[in-house]
């Protein structure tokens, strides 16, 4: 099938830095004397709306910014597509809900118990990730736009045209295809309607259409009960467009401009093709400008993430180790076809790291705020005279933030990087160290238990002076340092490493410190 008309956007135009400036150039030069500009993205709330569904999002966001930045007023329209069929029970969903499959989604009741629907369940982390975030979002909920009867004249349109629509999706289906499937293009055209119906009997969409009298009334079976109904389709509103006519037909009623969507939803004959053929040809509006975009990744939490499959991570679960404007950067700074991973593990530091550095933030790392946040127990304030004391500049709301994400980064994703002191000596430790190795320790000890009220600078300058003092070649001098360094942490928390040893030692309680050097 030829797409007339295509408006995906060429691919190496994506890959430019600019692209959402390019796009809105497009949509500009198309459309140069709209009101307002709609920029859309949408979503079947059937599990949680997680971090690859923000690409949708994000991507739409970026084109209105770039809409505004040229002067334009623009929206970004978000679909809450719950008007969908539930298809099936995710994992962590009781089995009893399998009774529910083949209802709307938002006539499906919370499985908690504790909010209105199956749908608003689901819906509800993420609208406030998006609140969090500072994106601005006009949701759109189609159960109440179905219900309305926003969409009567367009349904009763497609109802009259499903002949058309038939005919365009027979073109894209495949001789082989058809085969497989014993489809009789005839056959098929004949008994064609572009609308699901949910039964008044069971609320489910288990039922076939009989007839269609040319304007609003339909009859239709109730397969699970055997009993016919004849309504009318504008009174009774339990009629729902299939997915492939209602993208199209909601492109014309909203008047959208840019509408990305993942890989699958981009490919060739695939749905933004079938949509737009159909959107030319049938509802005779001129389809929006498409940008395909792949998917993201999650480094540190093992399987791949799925909604259906009850594990999914949420803008909101993202957000509890993430700054919002880290969030959004990572995702704004790459092209929508250029894939990149968000991270639970260590990667993390990175992330934080070229994010301060490119937006000039001062203050402590990341990394600081795991290694010397647990080190004073979570507290701000002995944190702050941490940072006060090393001279390191810090805006103080930014300190309680940031420790406050570190914390939950180390405490709920990373527990094996949490830092405890060991109980008492660690003697298999020493039964490995050499003579001069346990002096220099010894000599360390005595000399911290002789310090009144020590700095930080005073425990750093102890900590570098024993190795000094030992006599070691200017050649040997850094490696031997590190030797002693690894000693002292592994008789406290039996770790090679640790954080800065003059700010950990001075956070410490000196008595427990003393007590686990007693070698």
């Amino acid at each position: 099938m030829t797409i007339p008309n295509s408006r995906r956007f060429d691919k190496k135009r994506v890959r430019d830095p600019e692209w959402a400036s390019f796009v809105a150039d497009q949509i500009i030069a198309d459309d140069p004397d709209v009101g307002v500009y709609t920029c859309a993205a949408g979503i079947s709330p059937s599990g949680v709306v997680h971090f690859g569904n923000f690409r949708d999002v994000i991507t739409a966001h970026m084109v209105r910014k770039a809409l505004v930045a040229k002067g334009k007023d623009a929206r970004l329209l978000f679909s809450w597509d719950n008007f969908d069929r539930f298809r099936k029970v995710p994992v962590g969903i009781p089995d009893s809900f399998e009774e529910h499959v083949g209802k709307p989604l938002s006539k499906v009741p919370d499985p908690f118990g504790e909010l209105g629907s199956y749908a608003e369940r689901y819906q509800k982390d993420f609208v406030l990730g998006m609140e969090r975030l500072g994106i601005e979002i006009d949701f759109r909920n189609q159960t109440e736009m179905y219900e309305s009867g926003a969409y009567d004249d367009q349904i009763v349109y497609a109802l009259q045209n499903k002949d058309k629509i038939a005919d365009v999706l027979l073109s894209f289906m495949t001789e082989k295809a058809m085969t497989a499937k014993q489809i009789d293009p005839q056959v098929y055209k004949d008994e064609y309607y572009p609308i699901s119906v949910y039964s008044t009997f069971t609320g489910k969409d288990a039922t076939k259409i009989l007839s269609y009298d040319g304007d609003s009334t339909i009859t239709y079976l109730c397969k699970i009960t055997k009993q016919e109904e004849t309504v009318d389709i504008r009174k009774n509103h339990i009629v729902k467009l299939n997915w492939k006519p209602d993208w199209p037909m909601r492109w014309k009623h909203e008047q959208v401009h840019f509408e990305p969507g993942g890989v699958d939803h981009g490919s060739p004959g695939s749905s933004y093709d079938v949509g737009s053929v159909l959107c030319e040809k049938v509802f005779d509006y001129t389809p929006p400008i498409f940008v395909g975009y792949t998917f993201v990744g999650i480094q540190g939490l093992g399987a791949k993430m799925s909604g259906s499959k009850g594990n999914a991570v949420s803008p909101l679960d993202l957000l509890d180790i993430y700054e919002p404007e880290l969030l959004t950067w990572l995702y704004e700074r790459k092209a929508p076809n250029q894939s990149f991973e968000l991270a639970f593990n260590s990667e993390i530091y990175r992330q934080y790291d070229e994010f301060d550095k490119e937006h000039a933030i001062e203050g402590p790392s990341f990394r600081q705020c795991v290694g010397f946040g647990q080190v004073v127990g979570w507290d701000a304030d002995k944190f702050m005279e941490v940072l006060g004391q090393s001279d390191l500049p810090y805006d103080k709301d930014k300190v309680v933030i940031r420790l406050l994400l570190a914390r939950n980064w180390l405490e709920k994703y990373n527990t094996e990087e949490m830092i405890s002191f060991n109980e008492s000596v660690n003697t298999e430790y020493v039964s490995g160290m050499s003579d001069t190795s346990k002096d220099q320790i010894m000599r360390f000890k005595k000399e911290l238990l002789e310090l009144d009220k020590p700095t930080i600078l005073d425990l750093e300058t102890l900590s570098y002076k024993i190795p000094k003092e030992s006599g070691y070649p200017e050649e040997d001098l850094k490696k031997e340092q590190r030797a002693f360094f690894k000693d002292i942490y592994n008789l406290l928390i039996s770790k090679n490493r640790g954080p800065r040893l003059g700010t950990f030692l001075w956070a410490s309680d000196t008595t427990l410190i003393a007590n686990l050097l007693d070698i």
